[in-house]
């Protein structure tokens, strides 16, 4: 399993970069191979507003449907277009070129409520 050191992570495996004043947010490597095949991706628009532990959109694999909850609450100022035609991104580089979207949040406290990889990892192994 690829955790990246340097990112948090959601109980819902999402995972989060910091880069300044905005988080850059994906699924984990986990939650994409547990998927399967990924043959669509659905996202908000830029300018919407996203809730920390709600759906913020879903990606659609061969065997369901998932849908992807905010790990911050905040503005949607930047969206992965390139996941629309190329949605087995999620599947080939979930911490890379299959980022999904960028957020300023609107409270930073909620980033400490994120895992680490430590953390995350050993959440998964639990289940």
């Amino acid at each position: 399993m690829n955790l990246p050191e340097e990112l948090r992570y959601s109980e819902e495996h999402e995972w989060v970069k910091t880069e300044g004043d905005k988080v850059r947010i994906g699924i984990t490597d986990f939650a994409q191979s547990e998927l399967g095949d990924i043959v669509f991706v659905e996202l908000p628009e830029v300018g919407d507003e996203v809730t920390a532990d709600e759906p913020f959109g879903s990606v659609e694999s061969v065997k369901t449907v998932s849908e992807l909850y905010a790990p911050v609450s905040g503005k949607v100022v930047e969206v992965n277009e390139d996941l629309n035609d190329n949605p087995e991104y999620v599947n080939e580089s979930p911490y890379e070129n299959a980022w999904m979207i960028v957020v300023e949040p609107s409270d930073k406290s909620e980033l400490d409520k994120l895992m680490t990889a430590e953390q995350y990892e050993n959440m998964v192994k639990e289940d």
